[in-house]
């Protein structure tokens, strides 16, 4: 959520990085408008307050006090109706406002690219040329029904469109790479959680889900319960409604979860194979960071997924998204895209986004730089380290063979228990 403090004082640079969204900054003169009634209503109140102690001021001090009471009576009775009338306003013009800055995404960081969407995303690095093959490269569903690790067929029979069944080595790769994702994260400092996958939603509003995008997300109408789209949700709530020592931060979180979304992409778009499904699975790395190096901390988040790929690997690029692409929670994001060889393209496989205050001030997550210090709010970042169905697909279409079978990466053979994937009768 926006600060209004920040529009009251700077409303011009929040009109400009709005600009740079689709929806605009149309907001910004209807939410000032509102504030202003806010901010009248609630100083004719205090006047109106102020004027009614006076009067009984005036009343102690009386000789005869009943008397001046009587006398002023009528007066402050009109007062108290005056009072009543102008504080009457104030909860409906703050839900208006609090309403319209909910809706409204996260302002832009200077660096954010100008574009409309996904074609203007500007490349920031990549880790070379993607290798050639010396025959026709599959693509991943070919070569994991040819192997007999993927089954979408029965998976149709058992969910519908948009699952998959892993079986054998491919079930086994998969868990290998969660272990592997979430061995390099506890290296790298994380504090591993176990989050519930349903949660309120407070939660879901708290960070950021619960917008005009809200019914891509799959709900327990009878219990209020949601199940959670990306385990950022439950780990940045982890700590909604506190305030920490500031000499904890940053704090460092990584989550092994499925996620389930019910809109996995346009429709007729990537209907085949793991890119998009209604249930997935992915290693999240959140921090809680202080607001002076959050962008710091961007760049060392994304480092830290980015290495994944590099020990797997795996051919990538990493791209800065432009104004028109980054979401709604987001000031600022970067894309890891690995390369697929059987889609000759390169396919997002992390997004890594420093939140700003955005989240917080919705989860009043905030900390004291010393003790007896004044509350600020942290800033927030998320990243997938990464997400398992992509990955699997990526080394599939990377290291397949000619015959058909697939080499295991060797980070990956600790884990796998194997360095080659065949066909399993």
């Amino acid at each position: 959520m926006l600060d209004l403090a920040l529009l009251r004082r700077d409303p011009e640079r929040v009109r400009r990085a709005a600009a740079r969204r689709p929806a605009g900054g149309a907001f910004v003169d209807e939410a000032l408008a509102l504030d202003a009634e806010l901010r009248a209503a609630r100083t004719t109140s205090e006047r109106l307050k102020a004027d009614k102690n006076a009067l009984t001021a005036q009343i102690s001090k009386a000789a005869d006090r009943a008397a001046e009471a009587q006398r002023l009576k009528p007066q402050l009775a009109a007062l108290d109706a005056e009072i009543a009338a102008a504080a009457a306003s104030i909860p409906d013009l703050e839900h208006r406002i609090e309403t319209i800055l909910s809706e409204v995404p996260n302002l832009l960081d200077d660096s954010v690219p100008n574009g409309a969407g996904e074609e203007e995303n500007v490349e920031v690095r990549n880790s070379g040329p993607p290798p050639a093959f010396s025959f026709p490269p599959k693509e991943h569903w070919e070569l994991g029904e040819a192997l007999g690790i993927l089954d979408f067929e029965r998976a149709a029979k058992l969910s519908g469109s948009r699952f998959a069944v892993l079986r054998g080595a491919g079930a086994r790769l998969s868990r290998a790479l969660v272990n592997f994702f979430l061995t390099r994260a506890n290296e790298l400092g994380y504090v591993e959680i176990d989050p519930p996958l349903l949660v309120s939603r407070k939660t879901m509003w708290s960070t950021g889900q619960l917008t005009k995008f809200a019914d891509a997300m799959f709900l327990d109408a009878d219990a209020d319960l949601f199940m959670i789209p990306t385990s950022e949700v439950p780990l940045v709530a982890l700590h909604r409604d506190e305030i920490l020592d500031g000499a904890t931060l940053p704090r460092r979180y990584t989550a092994y979860t499925p996620c389930f979304r019910k809109e996995a992409g346009a429709a007729g778009k990537d209907t085949r194979g793991l890119i998009r499904q209604h249930q997935f699975e992915k290693v999240e790395l959140i921090w809680l960071a202080d607001p002076e190096r959050s962008f710091e901390a961007l760049e060392t988040l994304t480092a830290n997924a980015e290495s994944l790929l590099i020990e797997l690997g795996l051919p990538y690029r990493v791209m800065s998204l432009s104004a028109g692409d980054v979401s709604f929670n987001a000031a600022k994001t970067y894309d890891l895209e690995v390369w697929l060889p059987g889609q000759d393209r390169y396919r997002e496989i992390s997004s890594c986004s420093n939140c700003t205050d955005f989240q917080a001030r919705r989860s009043q997550i905030r900390f004291r730089r010393e003790t007896g210090g004044k509350p600020e709010f942290v800033h927030t970042l998320n990243g997938s380290g990464l997400a398992v169905g992509r990955t699997l697909v990526a080394i599939l279409e990377n290291y397949q063979q000619r015959d058909g079978s697939v080499r295991v990466p060797d980070a990956l053979v600790p884990f796998a228990g194997t360095d080659l994937i065949v066909r399993e009768d």
